[in-house]
């Protein structure tokens, strides 16, 4: 029995451990093809970045550069942008923005008679404070449109403030929804981003301006400009550049050019301005057009101290105005500090300037092919040209 009992057991043994070999191998068979989709996967995804880049860099009857193609390309691009606006703590940043916020609530507070009974969008709403403040100032109908899933939250807080018999909010990119109507009267936003133009969201609320704005209806903010200034901060340049020179002993300076090319934000020290700030483009939300959002701009600069010029500045004003009540507000470095701070353009060598001086120079401000979010800003200032990126 012992014996008959050993041998009957071992052909279950033999049996399981073929099963279990047979079983490996299939395993290991799927996970070769599942490390080929991957990379199949992968090549993909580089065929289409190979894609877009040749899209977006054709010029005209060059390629398939039409709208359609380009935005079918961007796509992923573009989910990616919306989905950071998913986070909570970007808006929690941009609310607590005392300037900005409270700049739109006091404009929309003070003027009830121009929101009294109007149908009003608001493009990228977010959490919908700017619905709210336009339903509170009297608007019959607000749509506020975002194609993140702050949206969701959105609706939960215009629930909570008994304010859904007049706010519509939609999910969706604006040039791909349908509104419940036909025209509105007013269009809101908070589109602006560093340097003003960075994000590229004011493309879309042109585009809703040219789709749905009435016949005498107004964009908020209506009218904003970039300014540009020059700064003479040696100790920054220090930290910045050369400290490249020499890394703990190493030579770095092939890393100076990847450094300079890119913009920095930052708050900067008022005392270290060294000009009067020059205004290099003025924007007209209700007149511009998406191709004048890129432009090429002489200035000349008013140099207020004799010291060494390092840096070039920017920041930029927004003002939106409505008769007789005028509202605007700065991110100029004299001003409140924003959640925006400033742009600076660091200068590959500094040179001297003196008090009285008129500094001429030429700023280029235009997309970037590869990323149409992002922006190439090239200075020419003492016989120094740099392209920029801010991103």
């Amino acid at each position: 029995m012992v014996l008959s009992s050993g041998v009957l057991g071992s052909a279950p043994s033999l049996q399981t451990a073929a099963l279990l070999h047979r079983a490996q191998q299939a395993e290991e068979r799927a996970q070769r093809a599942e490390d080929a989709l991957t990379r199949a996967m992968d090549d993909m995804h580089k065929l289409r970045l190979l894609a877009q880049g040749l899209v977006l860099s054709s010029g005209p009857g060059q390629g398939p550069s039409t709208p359609g193609a380009i935005a079918e390309l961007r796509e992923e691009e573009d989910e990616a942008y919306f989905s950071s606006y998913g986070h909570y703590s970007i808006h929690e940043e941009m609310l607590k923005d005392k300037v900005r916020t409270e700049t739109y609530r006091d404009f929309m507070y003070s003027n009830p008679d121009v929101f009294k009974d109007k149908v009003v969008l608001d493009v990228g709403c977010g959490t919908a404070v700017l619905s709210m403040f336009a339903a509170r100032s009297g608007a019959r109908k607000v749509i506020g449109v975002d194609q993140s899933e702050i949206i969701y939250q959105a609706m939960d807080i215009v629930r909570s403030n008994q304010l859904e018999n007049t706010i519509t909010l939609i999910r969706g990119r604006i040039e791909e929804v349908d509104l419940p109507v036909d025209k509105v009267d007013i269009i809101i936003s908070e589109w602006m981003g560093y340097f003003l133009l960075f994000e590229s969201m004011l493309d879309s609320v042109l585009y809703a301006r040219d789709r749905y704005l009435a016949d005498g209806g107004s964009v908020y903010p209506d009218c904003c400009s970039i300014s540009l200034a020059a700064v003479g901060d040696t100790e920054k340049h220090r930290d910045r550049i050369a400290f490249w020179d020499n890394v703990y002993g190493f030579k770095m300076e092939c890393m100076k050019n990847s450094v300079l090319s890119e913009a920095v934000v930052e708050v900067l020290k008022p005392e270290t301005l060294i000009s009067e700030p020059a205004v290099i483009q003025t924007l007209d939300c209700n007149d511009v057009t998406i191709s004048e959002l890129e432009f090429t701009a002489e200035f000349t600069l008013k140099i207020t101290a004799s010291t060494h010029c390092t840096v070039s500045k920017i920041c930029y004003t927004h003002t939106r105005e409505c008769k007789p009540c005028l509202m605007m507000f700065s991110t100029g470095p004299h001003c409140t500090k924003t959640h925006w701070k400033q742009t600076v353009f660091l200068l590959e060598k500094p040179f001297p300037v003196q008090t009285g001086e008129d500094l001429p120079g030429q700023i280029s401000i235009r997309k970037n092919k590869k990323d149409p979010r992002a922006l190439l800003v090239t200075l020419t200032l003492d016989d120094q040209r740099q392209t920029y990126s801010i991103q």
